[in-house]
């Protein structure tokens, strides 16, 4: 369940609507319209760049290479120094719109929203939080209400233009819709979509980001849509969520030897969203008394996203406008009032807009209390961005120069880079933490260069699979240098070799230059073994703590040799136990427990209690305890449920009487296991009014770490085994 959450709705190809028609439409690139036959797109630049490739000269038997090759980028480097030569700046208006609906279907014209400007925007980039709250979008990512809120809004944008859908993506409950006026189309090139969940293990997509990167004709622009987590204290998780989505939110490129580009990679961001940053230090009369003054500006000295901004724990080098409208949240749904629930909320400006790059300036930042439909009212900024557009007559002038000039180069010059080091070690690795260290190469030599980290013999890959290089490939011009990190991250599938020692942070990276010589970086380090990615089998053998015992016993542990352990066997795992019991006597009340994430932080130190022995209890927030629970299971090198066992659940799902029948057939200490679990989730399931927890969300969480098919597993698949778990959830089961 949780690898497939982050696969968003995002529809494949452009999609073109007339604004007001909901069947007229057709896949295409939102550049395929192009009528000149001029150097009018990035894409015919590209080509151009290639087509001179193989120019005759000296150069070219040593510069002349496959498609994106040390030629094209000396090209493309260059044009990108030169390009104040041939690019002006022309402005266009983006309108963005953010609304979190709390499920609800569209009841009420979007138009005050959507066409509160006078003159009609370029563009249009509207985001929509909580879209379906239901459980079937949270867990399948399949909601009509894609297509209910997409027909609203196509029928509300402005009435004096026409525009085009150019790109929809949608992960759950976040939505982004990106419209341009039909006729700026034809200069939109290098659409794409990607999604990423921050939820409970950092893959669930009831919290995350959606975003669309695209080129405005020489313009790198990226729109992020974001819903990070709820609640007024969890203002360092919604920090947390922020950098997650910077860091793992990558567009692929065009140019197969360039690295994954980041959103920060873009000339212009645009981030809208619900980000959930809370007012802090002031009770609900003083911030309604506030509101009541307009006295906006000491309100907003006690908005958490402002003070972690202004302390730049988050959004460096973004820009927001003056806030001067009333917060957005939380009012009665179908009012203006404020909440009147028991929980009484604290108003707080929740859904926001901030942009970073240059030449931006804001026409109006609002919300729009005339629509009634959520708990939260929508938001609205329109931004005038300063455009780069290109002069045919004078790239095509600068291009020709620039070839003219590496036609020039001597052919005997080789290629040579400076290493700033050749050798790191990295010292006590831990499961799940990275490590990162840098190595820097600097172009000492005559010419350019295209550098590449190569597989060795007989090895699939370039590295290890706990070791990456970023970029793994690249260019650099003659003079320049270039920060590669080197990273060692251990995860579920590499943690049980390192555990057991049969293998050791130890590997060697050759970076080869094109036509030129290989270099050899060394990288070491120490491991310290962990509970995480250990047996079941072997977590019972085990009576001290993991880091506590000979890496000879773990080893002989996976090997099943008899260890001369006299000692009878745990039931279960100590580490296992130590959690559950936990949740059990903090925890069985706890509101969203197993659907809200922790923090990584705080699973950091659960994670050394668990393998160290100390403390005596357990830190952290009952959240964090429970994701490091999930972890637990999902890290588990052998099913709780063998994977010998798999085939027999899926075919007596149905039949209550032969599932357990299954259960007592697995080894004891994984039958011990799997009934101790189930005994805590029911024990869950008796608190359902206060922790909001159903038969239903328990199995489709836990079944798919109990129960793992060894190969890929299909929907069909996943619904018989949630079955064959809600079997053992219900009450009155032995």
């Amino acid at each position: 369940m949780y690898r497939k959450t982050e696969k968003s709705s995002d529809k494949k190809g452009t999609v073109e609507r007339e604004k007001g028609s909901n069947r007229d439409t057709q896949t295409s690139r939102a550049y395929s319209n192009l009528e000149s036959q001029g150097i009018t797109s990035r894409e015919d630049r590209n080509d151009m760049v290639r087509s001179f490739s193989h120019t005759t000269s000296n150069k070219a038997q040593i510069l002349a290479m496959p498609q994106f090759g040390l030629r094209d980028n000396l090209i493309r480097c260059e044009l990108l120094k030169k390009e104040d030569l041939y690019t002006y700046r022309e402005d266009f208006s983006f309108f963005l719109g953010t609304y979190n609906v709390n499920g609800q279907a569209p009841k009420e014209s979007l138009g005050p929203w959507l066409s509160c400007t006078l003159d009609p925007p370029d563009m249009y980039c509207v985001g929509f939080q909580e879209l379906d709250l239901s459980k079937e979008a949270f867990f399948f990512n399949d909601t009509p209400k894609e297509m209910e809120w997409t027909k609203a809004v196509s029928e509300a944008l402005h009435p004096d233009a026409k525009y085009a859908l150019v790109k929809l993506v949608r992960l759950v409950g976040i939505m982004l819709l990106f419209y341009v006026k039909k006729e700026h189309a034809e200069f939109i090139s290098d659409v794409e979509a990607e999604t990423v969940g921050t939820g409970i293990m950092g893959r669930m997509g009831n919290k995350g980001a959606v975003a669309i990167r695209f080129c405005f004709h020489n313009s790198d622009i990226c729109v992020v849509n974001s819903h990070l987590a709820a609640h007024i204290e969890e203002y360092e998780r919604r920090n947390q969520d922020y950098k997650d989505i910077c860091s793992r939110l990558q567009f692929r490129q065009l140019d197969p030897t360039q690295p994954p580009r980041t959103i920060m990679k873009h000339d212009v961001v645009l981030w809208i969203g619900d980000l959930n940053y809370r007012i802090s230090d002031l009770d609900v009369d003083s911030v309604k008394e506030l509101i009541d003054k307009k006295h906006f500006e000491m309100l907003h000295s006690h908005d958490q996203l402002k003070r972690q901004i202004d302390e730049e724990a988050v959004f460096v080098g973004f820009v927001e406008g003056e806030i001067d409208f009333q917060p957005t949240y939380k009012y009665d749904t179908g009012s203006d009032k404020w909440d009147t629930s028991e929980k009484c909320r604290v108003p707080a400006w929740c859904d926001r807009i901030l942009w970073r790059g240059k030449n931006i300036r804001q026409q109006h930042y609002q919300s729009h209390m005339d629509l009634k439909t959520s708990d939260h009212k929508p938001v609205s900024s329109l931004l005038v961005t300063a455009i780069k557009r290109v002069n045919d007559d004078a790239y095509k002038k600068t291009f020709e120069e620039i070839v003219r000039n590496i036609d020039k180069m001597e052919n005997e010059c080789i290629p040579s880079v400076t290493l700033t080091k050749r050798e790191f070690h990295f010292k006590d690795v831990k499961f799940m933490q990275h490590q990162a260290e840098t190595l820097s190469l600097f172009n000492d030599g005559q010419v350019p260069c295209q550098f590449e980290f190569i597989q060795k013999p007989n090895e699939p890959t370039y590295c290890k699979p706990w070791l990456t290089a970023n970029p793994p490939k690249g260019f650099i011009a003659q003079g320049g240098s270039v920060d590669i990190e080197l990273e060692v991250f251990v995860n579920r599938s590499t943690a049980p070799e390192l555990n057991s020692g049969k293998q050791q942070i130890e590997d060697i990276l050759v970076l080869h230059l094109e036509r030129g010589k290989d270099y050899f970086v060394s990288v070491t380090g120490n491991y310290l073994p962990s509970c995480y990615g250990t047996s079941i089998y072997s977590l019972c053998q085990l009576r001290e703590p993991i880091q506590d015992m000979p890496q000879k016993t773990l080893c002989e542990l996976v090997e099943n040799v008899d260890t001369a352990n006299i000692e009878k066997p745990l039931d279960i795992p100590k580490e296992l136990w130590m959690m559950v019991d936990h949740l059990f006597r903090n925890a069985i009340k706890q509101e969203d427990i197993f659907q809200q994430p922790g923090l990584r932080s705080e699973f950091s130190e659960i994670r050394d209690c668990l393998d160290t022995g100390m403390p005596d209890s357990l830190p952290g927030s009952n959240h964090s305890v429970a994701e490091a629970l999930l972890l637990f299971l999902d890290a588990l090198p052998e099913p709780v449920v063998p994977y010998a066992f798999y085939q027999q659940c899926l075919e007596c799902c149905s039949n209550a009487s032969q599932c357990e029948k299954v259960i007592s057939m697995l080894p004891q200490c994984h039958q011990n296991v799997f009934n101790y679990l189930a005994a805590f989730l029911r024990e869950l399931l008796k608190n359902s009014v206060s922790n909001r927890l159903d038969v239903n969300i328990l199995a489709t969480i836990f079944a798919s770490l109990l129960l793992k098919s060894p190969v890929k597993q299909d929907l069909a698949e996943k619904r018989k085994t949630q079955e064959f778990f809600q079997h053992f959830l219900t009450q009155g089961c032995s």
